[in-house]
């Protein structure tokens, strides 16, 4: 069955911390196809239906479809730009402004913002995909992510099974794959509840929700 609420930890009537963030990195650029694009529209439809925060790289392509399918069911999107400010994000990166309800600017350059944008996920899912992708596949298998991959998108995202066969390594990462953005996202939710929600809820406790100034 969907899951049709979004997971939170309850203080009271309010929250002890930030919703689910879900991360949307592929290609952002090359050759896309109108089928993958309607697939990462209906992806950011349902990241939004489900009450999460979808989070990109503030980039054109694959990404920014997942950001105007979330923004078109109302959802919230961040954008974690390699630009210094929204001057240098649109003339130096030609990256869209359209669709976000906030960027991030990290000043970083491309290769530099992908620690940040990984670490700011909860869950990443991988679409697509060319060199940088792959580095930030990198850094999400390395830090023990909830990964997701659409299959069926092309680019590297239909070779990561090669590719963590290659790397040989253990690191306590979770992959969930399927062609199919709704079924994605149940896999993807029932992995958060097991592998990352028990963690913040233990660091959680006994902790102040509204933080402890310094005396």
């Amino acid at each position: 069955m969907t899951q049709t609420r979004p997971i939170f930890a309850s203080y009271g009537d309010l929250t002890t911390f930030p919703r689910m963030a879900v991360g949307v990195m592929g290609s952002a650029g090359g050759e896309i196809s109108d089928t993958a694009r309607a697939t990462l529209r209906r992806l950011g439809e349902e990241i939004a239906r489900r009450g999460y925060v979808l989070v990109t790289g503030a980039c054109p392509g694959l990404p920014h479809e997942a950001a105007m399918g979330a923004k078109s069911r109302g959802g919230v999107v961040v954008g974690i730009s390699p630009a210094l400010n929204l001057g240098e994000h649109v003339t130096q990166y030609h990256s869209p402004s359209r669709g976000y309800d906030l960027i991030v600017y990290t000043g970083s350059g491309l290769m530099g913002r992908e620690i940040e944008n990984i670490r700011t996920c909860d869950v990443v899912v991988f679409a697509g995909g060319r060199s940088g992708t792959l580095g930030e596949f990198a850094i999400a298998y390395d830090e023990s992510k909830v990964i997701g991959v659409l299959s069926g998108t092309g680019g590297i995202a239909d070779h990561i099974e090669t590719i963590v066969g290659m790397v040989n390594k253990s690191t306590g990462a979770v992959i969930c794959k399927s062609p199919d953005p709704a079924a994605l996202m149940d896999e993807l939710e029932s992995a958060y509840r097991r592998n990352v929600l028990p963690r913040y809820l233990n660091a959680m406790e006994g902790q102040y929700p509204d933080g402890r100034m310094d005396k």
